[in-house]
C-alpha cells in the first residue's frame, strides 16, 4: 500500500482499537497510533479519538494515508561508523554532537543526512521524510550505538521490540558523586517540567501525565566526587537515564541541562573541555525484525569519556 491511498475494511478483533486495526489493516500499530492522532482514522463514519477505545468486531474502518511529502532532508557525505549493515537495517556508532534528524535548528548535517548517502536513499518511509528510517533516537550529545530501518518491514519489526521492551539497551555514565547504594532500580513517570517545559522530570506519583520510566544502574568503578555507571533501560523516555539520575542527585557530569558540576570537578571539565553529557549508548541488542537472529553490539567509550575517566580515577 502507497501513501495516499484509502484503506477501507472491517474489524475482525474486539479490544483496543489500535491493535484491532493493526491486525485488520497490515500496518503497525505505532503507525496506526499516529494516524488516529492526525484524525486519519474513521471507525463507523465518525473520527476515532484514541488508539485505547474499544473495539468491536464487525465495525467499518476507513484510513486515509497521508500523501507523500517532498523529501526535506538531502543526502551527504558525511562519515559513518558503521557496526552492522545488510539489506535491512544499519547499525552505527554515533558521535558526540551529532543529530539524529533535521529540525528547527539542525537542518542539515545530521544522522539522517548522512545516512541518505550513505544508503544511497534506501531508508523505510514509515515516519517521514524528514526522518526516514529512524526508530529510536539518542541525544545530540550522547554517543553511540542506534539502529536504523532500511526496510519498512524492518522498521515495524523493531518498533513492535521497542514497544514491548525486548530491546537490550546499556549506557555507561560518568555521574556525580558515588550513588548509595551502588546499584538499584530508579522508577518514575517522566514528564514535561512544570517548572520548565524545555525539560523533562520525574513526575510525583499521583501524576496521570507523563510516561512510566525504569532504569536499572550499577556502579562500575567509583572515581574522585564521582562514578562511572553502567545503566539498563526497561523503558527508553526522553532524556530518561540523565532525569533518573539526576533525581536521585547524582546528575552526569557535564549535563548541561540537568547537572550540576561539584565543585571540586569543574577545573577539571574545565581544562579539558568536556562540555557534553558524559552518557554513551555502549550496547544494543535485539532480534533481527526479518531473519529473527538474535544481535548484539557493542561499542568502546569514546576518547572523551575515557579520558574522563582517566583523570578522575582514584
Amino acid at each position: 500500500m502507497d501513501d495516499g491511498e484509502i484503506i477501507t475494511g472491517t474489524l475482525v478483533d474486539t479490544g483496543r482499537l489500535d491493535k484491532a486495526l493493526a491486525a485488520a489493516s497490515g500496518l503497525s500499530r505505532e503507525r496506526v497510533k499516529g494516524l488516529i492522532a492526525d484524525g486519519a482514522v474513521e471507525i463507523g463514519g465518525k473520527p476515532a479519538k484514541s488508539g485505547s477505545a474499544k473495539a468491536e468486531a464487525g465495525t467499518v474502518f476507513t484510513i486515509a494515508l497521508p500523501p507523500p511529502e517532498p523529501l526535506a532532508a538531502q543526502p551527504q557525505d558525511i562519515p559513518l561508523d558503521v557496526v552492522f549493515e545488510d539489506e535491512h537495517l544499519i547499525v552505527v556508532n554515533k558521535p558526540a554532537g551529532m543529530v539524529v534528524h533535521p529540525a528547527v535548528g539542525n537542518r542539515d548535517g545530521t544522522l539522517v543526512n548522512a545516512l541518505l548517502h550513505h544508503c544511497k536513499g534506501q531508508l523505510s518511509g514509515i515516519n517521514g521524510v524528514a526522518r526516514p528510517g529512524i526508530v529510536h533516537r539518542i541525544d545530540k550529545d550522547t554517543s553511540g550505538l542506534l539502529v536504523v530501518a532500511k526496510s519498512d518491514a524492518a522498521h515495524e519489526g523493531l518498533a513492535r521490540q521497542f514497544a514491548d521492551h525486548s530491546i537490550a539497551r546499556r549506557y555507561l555514565a560518568v555521574c556525580a558523586g558515588h550513588p548509595n547504594p551502588s546499584s538499584g532500580t530508579i522508577a518514575g513517570r517522566i514528564g514535561r517540567s512544570d517548572r520548565d517545559r524545555k525539560k523533562m522530570a520525574v513526575l510525583p506519583d499521583e501524576a496521570t501525565r507523563g510516561k512510566h520510566a525504569v532504569t536499572h544502574y550499577e556502579t562500575i568503578r567509583r572515581l574522585d566526587h564521582a562514578a562511572l555507571i553502567e545503566c539498563r533501560l526497561e523503558t527508553g523516555r526522553t532524556h530518561q537515564v540523565r532525569v533518573h539520575c539526576a533525581s536521585i542527585g547524582h546528575a552526569l557530569l557535564g549535563d548541561p541541562v540537568y547537572g550540576r558540576t561539584p565543585k571540586a570537578l569543574r577545573p577539571l571539565l574545565d581544562e579539558l573541555g568536556f562540555d557534553r553529557q558524559a552518557l554513551h549508548a555502549a550496547r544494543l541488542g535485539f532480534r533481527h525484525p526479518i531473519s529473527a537472529e538474535t544481535l548484539d553490539f557493542r561499542a568502546e567509550l569514546p576518547a572523551d569519556m575515557r579520558e574522563l575517566i582517566d583523570q578522575t580515577a582514584r
